[in-house]
């Protein structure tokens, strides 16, 4: 293993993991398994020997996608965390759940029969906004009742009232 410790989880915190090794191979995948599974155009997955992956906090809850792979997920708020091939030696995370998503910039692309028609022109579509730049009063409503974990790990889960 690598000598590095990436963090991550779960959107509520009831799971958190450790990876002991920088992911290989991350890649963009479009294939619509993924696209259902994270309910999003495509998927960012972050595979690392199974070894260097341990969950730290919490268990993952599974779904099998296919009678060959299965998707973990966080019961308690749905997350999507990992996909996994049972029998193979490696393990995909989701570049989301990572504390840091800038540590796993993709290297490669799968699944392009099902790429959204629009994937391409994202790069042309205006986006240099900030969350509700246009509505302050809804960014405040939403920073002040935030009940996402932060990304870092914590003592506890859920947080003690006080």
């Amino acid at each position: 293993m690598d000598d590095v410790e990436l963090t991550g989880g779960c959107q509520c915190g009831a799971i958190r993991y450790t990876l002991g090794q920088r992911p290989q191979n991350v890649h963009v995948c479009h294939c619509r398994m993924c696209q259902k599974a994270v309910g999003g155009p495509f998927a960012i997955i972050c595979p690392v020997l199974k070894p260097a992956f341990h969950v730290t906090r919490g268990e993952i809850s599974y779904f099998r996608s296919s009678d060959v792979g299965r998707r973990g997920f966080c019961s308690a708020c749905g997350t999507p965390l990992i996909f996994d091939y049972p029998d193979a030696d490696d393990i995909g995370i989701l570049a989301g759940t990572l504390d840091d998503p800038n540590q796993a910039p993709p290297e490669n692309q799968y699944g392009n029969e099902s790429r959204v028609s629009w994937y391409a022109g994202l790069k042309d579509v205006p986006g240099d906004h900030p969350t509700y730049a246009g509505n302050p009063e809804m960014r405040l409503r939403i920073s002040s009742t935030n009940h996402q974990h932060p990304d870092h790990d914590t003592e506890s889960w859920p947080p003690v009232e006080g």
